[in-house]
């Protein structure tokens, strides 16, 4: 029983990072389809569900279809009730569905002044009064919710309130934008979390399906670019050598596409397998449960 999901490429689809994030939060039975922009054919044919023409498009496990991030997230919920997409405390779940609207309905400058780029970040981007406006209101709203719930997330634990923020986050951290303490603070802990990690090491890989980096083509910004201010990836690259370990950590297939990290080598089944790997290693906990269990064995040994 397992839901079918369209979704854009990482590196710049927000909406469809909104959606990711929820599935991979709370573990929901899903497989994931990625299209690509701006190439032949076009999203609807990609999707093959008229009228669907967009991404996220969610095919669910008995055929109803779902479009729209807010409703993908409340069809979700509903088919999911053990998975805390929305609070269960009546009046936290009113505000984070306050909190999700508004942020699927508003905050228009923001998003076409900053398109979200996960693959680099720009400095000394100038704020328009208009873009002034929406970063004030955000910071309004997320401090609210803070107050009313005691955080560490909008609404306590982590709901679809924090998904649907997560691609503003993005935004703000990666054009620099000025935000007051608090607001930053929550910034930082989307930077931080595990689930944000792995969506933008996927934004990273570049041989993919879901079609090259469109950045210096489409999304490029005229700002001066500067190190993404996120954790610092532990350092990890393609090879060719031997890897020690004889199965991929996410497949359990042979490993035919290795990475050397802190001098010992790894293999996993295909590309994209090593390259999001390559990307952020100790966001993957498969693969950094093999590092660890591979360490403790040679320890075993001495």
């Amino acid at each position: 029983m397992t839901h079918h999901l369209f979704l854009g490429e990482p590196g710049y689809s927000s909406w469809s990072m909104r959606i990711w994030l929820l599935a991979d939060r709370f573990d929901l039975p899903v497989r994931v389809t990625w299209c690509t922009f701006y190439q032949t054919p076009d999203l609807a044919t990609q999707i093959g569900h008229a009228p669907a023409r967009s991404v996220p498009f969610l095919l669910c496990d008995d055929g109803a279809e779902v479009r729209e991030s807010i409703a993908i997230a409340e069809e979700l919920a509903a088919r999911h009730p053990a998975a805390a997409i929305w609070p269960k405390d009546p009046t936290l779940r009113a505000l984070a569905r306050s909190l999700a609207a508004e942020m699927h309905a508003g905050f228009t400058t923001l998003r076409t002044l900053c398109p979200m780029v996960l693959r680099t970040a720009y400095a000394d981007v100038p704020v328009p009064p208009e873009l002034a406006a929406d970063l004030a209101r955000i910071a309004l709203i997320w401090e609210d919710a803070l107050d009313r719930s005691g955080g560490p997330w909008l609404c306590g634990g982590y709901c679809a309130a924090d998904a649907f923020f997560a691609p503003v986050a993005a935004r703000i951290a990666g054009y620099g934008l000025p935000v007051p303490d608090r607001a930053a603070a929550y910034v930082a802990r989307h930077l931080s979390d595990p689930g944000f990690r792995r969506f933008r090491a996927l934004g990273q890989v570049t041989d993919v399906p879901w079609g090259p980096d469109r950045h210096e083509t489409v999304y490029r910004r005229d700002h001066p670019r500067r190190p993404w201010p996120g954790p610092a990836p532990r350092p990890a690259r393609a090879c060719h050598d031997t890897p020690q370990n004889d199965a991929c950590p996410y497949s359990g297939r042979a490993p035919t596409h290795m990475l050397v990290m802190d001098g010992r080598v790894w293999g996993f089944c295909n590309a994209i397998c090593r390259d999001k790997t390559a990307a952020d290693p100790e966001a993957w906990p498969a693969f950094m449960a093999m590092v660890a269990g591979r360490s403790e064995a040679a320890v075993n040994r001495s």
